[in-house]
């Protein structure tokens, strides 16, 4: 799918499996599967893939259906077959054309801080907006 990478394992179209499924290198899912799944490397959700579960790898391509959330370190890959019901958060995301998806989508930029605190501060960082109550006084006195 993305970059050609080289699959470790493969749940294969009509299959399914439940449990913890845990792996140093890729995982591609084109059959069913419910339980946790976390890799090292790239899990790729093939178009036949149905997924429940949240996702932690390092990168993720969704072709398939995924729900639950993703915590990709590196990227996310969304093709026009995917369909995702739950939160992403990732540096970066990629989409196409077709994608649906339902949750919120947290883009990191490769930040280690708390994303919400970032953006407060480079907010504040910024010129001071009058208190318009205050503004309207000082105007009236100027005036007087």
């Amino acid at each position: 799918m993305a970059r050609n990478d080289q699959v470790n394992s493969v749940i294969g179209e009509g299959s399914a499996f439940e449990g913890k499924f845990y792996i140093a290198g890729s995982l591609q899912i084109d059959g069913k599967f419910e339980g946790e799944v976390k890799t090292e490397d790239h899990l790729i959700i093939g178009p036949t893939g149905k997924v429940k579960t949240n996702v932690t790898a390092r990168r993720v391509t969704v072709a398939g259906t995924l729900i639950g959330n993703i915590d990709a370190q590196e990227d996310v890959y969304l093709l026009e077959t995917g369909r995702v019901l739950g939160n992403i958060s990732t540096p970066k995301i990629h989409v196409t054309d077709g994608v649906v998806t339902k949750g919120t989508i947290t883009l990191t930029g490769g930040q280690k801080k708390d994303i919400a605190k970032l953006i407060e501060e480079s907010y504040t960082g910024g010129p001071l907006i009058p208190d318009s109550k205050n503004a309207e006084k000082e105007a009236r006195k100027q005036k007087e």
